[in-house]
């Protein structure tokens, strides 16, 4: 019984340090954000609890990229995240590159795959 009872705490505390590691990633993105010609914007909230909007470019200026939610694989968040430039969704993984610099890499169902890092707009 103290076995299982040891596991379980572990597991809990397990799970309690992903959940805050998660919610402090998802943190760190909000504020403006540079890729290429756009400038999106980041707040918590919305429909996935993380809102991804394109606030300037030189297309689809007011489209919500954030398909799903955020969640944590291994040292990155993934999610569905629609392109700025052709709208198309695609299985994004983003790795963080300290408080000013993400990556973002994914590919669409069909398999167009893009990449490009994110810096913050100071």
């Amino acid at each position: 019984m103290k076995k299982f009872m040891t596991g379980a705490l572990v597991g809990v505390a397990t799970l309690a340090m992903t959940a805050m590691a998660s919610a402090q990633d998802m943190s760190a993105m909000v504020g403006k954000w540079q890729w290429q010609n756009f400038v999106i914007e980041m707040t918590m909230g919305g429909e996935h609890g993380v809102s991804a909007k394109v606030v300037s470019g030189p297309a689809n200026v007011g489209m919500e990229m954030m398909q799903s939610k955020m969640a944590p694989q291994g040292d990155a968040m993934v999610a569905r995240i629609k392109h700025p430039a052709n709208g198309q969704t695609y299985n994004a993984k983003m790795t963080f590159d300290g408080a000013d610099s993400w990556k973002m890499d994914g590919c669409t169902d069909a398999g167009a795959c893009a990449s490009g890092v994110f810096t913050r707009v100071k």
